[in-house]
């Protein structure tokens, strides 16, 4: 595996490497709540889609397409002024306005039944009518990734939770298919994503005491 992940890093083009660099940036602003996250994320995955769409990858590069829209979402939701508080600097640390919440597990058992039952159908159209090669995780890590992203764009904190388990799932889909250079990136993602979840959770329960402590001062 160690020559696989060498030999995939000596093949990857100066393009890859930049596409890949800026997709750990990404990933690190987003756990600093810094909406510059965005743009690094424009501009990887823009890059991903040009990539994909040349090796004739087309859902890949479709579903890169769809990260570079929610990417310019993603920066415009962050970004939003909240007409009581005071624009934030143009580079700001920590993206203030937007608060993060957290959803009911209601909610969450919710949408995770629905997206399931997506997955079972579209894997099963892959799996019997396609080419493709384990249909079934292929579908369930790019459908539960594109609400993952979207829980991301809106600041739910669990959305992390979410990244943890598609990443370990792509890890075992990429160790399968001997994408060795994607495994080790995707084991960044999700050291990445468990740790965001603990600070963003950690930041959540300031968030809350604090708003619960002026509640008690205003009563």
């Amino acid at each position: 595996m160690i020559d696989g992940v060498l030999a995939g890093f000596e093949a990857m083009s100066i393009w890859e490497y930049i596409a890949a660099i800026l997709s750990l940036v990404y990933v690190i602003l987003a756990i600093k709540q810094n909406s510059w996250c965005w743009p690094a994320a424009f501009v990887s995955t823009a890059i991903y889609t040009l990539l994909f769409w040349h090796g004739a990858l087309l859902m890949e590069s479709l579903l890169n397409f769809y990260y570079m829209l929610m990417a310019v979402f993603g920066f415009h939701q962050w970004r939003t002024v909240d007409k009581s508080a005071e624009e934030n600097a143009i580079f700001e640390d920590i993206a203030t306005v937007k608060p993060i919440i957290s959803w009911r597990m209601a909610s969450h058992i919710k949408y995770i039944t629905v997206i399931s039952l997506m997955v079972l159908v579209v894997g099963f159209m892959l799996d019997n009518f396609t080419h493709a090669n384990m249909a079934y995780l292929d579908t369930f890590t790019t459908v539960f990734a594109l609400f993952a992203t979207y829980l991301l764009t809106q600041k739910v904190l669990e959305n992390w939770l979410y990244w943890v388990v598609i990443d370990i799932a792509s890890l075992f889909l990429y160790v399968t298919q001997g994408y060795y250079p994607t495994v080790v990136l995707f084991m960044l993602y999700t050291l990445f994503a468990a740790h965001g979840y603990i600070s963003w959770r950690k930041l959540y329960i300031e968030e809350q005491e604090t708003d619960d402590n002026e509640l008690l001062d205003h009563a």
